[in-house]
C-alpha cells in the first residue's frame, strides 16, 4: 500500500472509531481493527503527519487523535458513497409513507420526526412550494349556520380545510363550491383569481375568501421549517464544543425564517454536507448540516435534512435524508 493511500485509509479509521466510541484514537487501535500491513509505530507517523496536514487534532499531548472538520471533509468527500439504509430502517420508511394520510402541514411534522428517530439527530422539513401540488378537487361545505367549510383534497391524497363565516347556503352555495373547484381543479395552490364568477356578489365574496384563505395557507405550509427531535440536541451536548452550543442551536431553530433561508442557500450552492468551520451562522460552527432536496413532477419542491454535532454517522446520515426525501416527493406526486 502507497503511503499516501494508507494515511487516508488511517484517516478513515480514525474518523470511524471516534464516531463509533466518542474518544481519541490511539495508532495501536488502527494496527488492531485495520490490516495496514504496518507497524504501530508506522500508523503513529502517518497520524503525526495527517496532523500537520490538518486532518487530525491532538485534545492532549498523551492522547490519540481526533478528526477535525478537514479530516471530515475529506471522509464525506472520499469515504461516503452513496449507500441504502439497513433492512428494518427501509422498512419503517416504507411503511410510515405506505400508511400516512395526513394534512400536508401533519405529513411534515411527522416527517421530520421520523428522520430524527432514523439518525438520532435534530431534523429539520422545509414545506414544499405552493405550486408544488397540484388539486385534485375543491368544495364548500355548509356545517353550521353561517360557517362554511373549504375542503381542498390535494393530488397525493392530503386534504387542507379552512373555515370560513359566510351566511351565503343552499343552491347559491353549491354554485360558489361550483367554481370554488373550477378555479383551483388541476391547478396548484399558488395565489390565484378565480377565472369565474357566480353572479351573486355574496357567493363571490365568499368564492374569493376561500381562495384566499387555502392559497395562503399553502404559502405559510411552503415557507415553514418542520423540526423534530430537538430534545436530541440537549441529549449531544457533550458532543458540542462547549454547553453553551446547544442553547444557541435551540434560539437559531426558533429563527425559522432564517434557517429556511440557510437550507435553501447550501443547496442553491450545491451542498449536501456542510461541516463545522465551513457554516457562515456561528451558531452552527460545531454542527453539521446533512441535506437532501424532494422533489415533485421534477421540480424542486422542498429539503429535508438533519443537524448534529460533527461527530456523526455522515454514511447513515446521508443514507437516511436520501430514502426520506425520494418517499416524500414521490408521496406528493399527483395521483394517477
Amino acid at each position: 500500500m502507497e503511503a499516501a493511500e494508507r494515511r487516508a485509509t488511517v484517516l478513515r479509521a480514525v474518523v470511524e472509531e471516534y464516531v463509533r466510541t466518542a474518544q481519541p484514537v490511539a495508532s495501536q487501535a488502527i494496527t488492531d481493527s485495520r490490516d495496514l500491513g504496518v507497524s504501530s509505530a508506522t500508523v503513529r507517523n502517518d497520524m503525526t503527519q495527517l496532523e500537520r496536514e490538518g486532518f487530525l487534532a491532538q485534545p492532549h499531548t498523551s492522547a490519540g487523535r481526533i478528526p477535525t472538520d478537514q479530516g471530515y471533509r475529506y471522509f464525506v468527500d472520499h469515504f461516503t458513497s452513496a449507500g441504502g439504509l439497513p433492512v428494518g430502517q427501509r422498512r419503517a420508511v416504507a411503511d410510515f409513507f405506505a400508511t400516512t394520510h395526513r394534512a400536508l402541514e401533519d405529513l411534515l411534522h411527522e416527517t421530520s420526526q421520523l428522520l430524527a428517530r432514523l439518525t438520532s439527530h435534530a431534523a429539520v422539513v422545509v414545506g414544499p412550494d405552493a405550486d408544488a401540488v397540484r388539486v385534485r378537487s375543491a368544495q364548500l361545505v355548509a356545517i353550521e349556520p353561517g360557517t362554511v367549510l373549504a375542503v381542498v383534497v390535494l393530488g397525493n391524497g392530503t386534504v387542507e380545510r379552512e373555515v370560513l363565516r359566510s351566511t351565503v347556503d343552499g343552491e347559491r352555495l353549491g354554485r360558489a363550491s361550483g367554481a370554488f373547484d373550477s378555479a383551483l381543479k388541476g391547478g396548484t395552490l399558488a395565489p390565484t383569481t378565480p377565472a369565474t364568477t357566480t353572479g351573486d356578489p355574496e357567493a363571490d365574496v365568499l368564492l374569493a375568501d376561500a381562495i384566499h384563505a387555502v392559497t395562503t395557507r399553502a404559502r405559510h405550509v411552503s415557507d415553514h421549517l418542520y423540526v423534530g427531535g430537538v430534545s436530541r440536541l440537549a441529549a449531544e451536548q457533550d458532543a458540542f464544543a462547549t454547553t453553551a452550543t446547544t442553547a444557541r442551536l435551540l434560539e437559531m431553530l426558533e429563527e425559522q425564517v432564517v434557517v429556511v433561508s440557510l437550507v435553501r442557500d447550501l443547496l442553491d450552492h450545491g451542498v449536501n454536507v456542510s461541516i463545522g468551520s465551513e457554516n457562515d451562522v456561528d451558531e452552527l460552527r460545531d454542527c453539521s448540516i446533512v441535506l437532501a432536496p424532494y422533489q415533485v413532477e421534477g421540480a424542486l419542491a422542498g429539503t429535508v435534512g438533519i443537524l448534529g454535532p460533527t461527530r456523526m454517522d455522515y454514511a447513515q446520515a446521508l443514507a437516511a435524508v436520501a430514502a426520506v426525501s425520494q418517499q416524500l416527493g414521490r408521496l406528493l406526486l399527483p395521483s394517477a
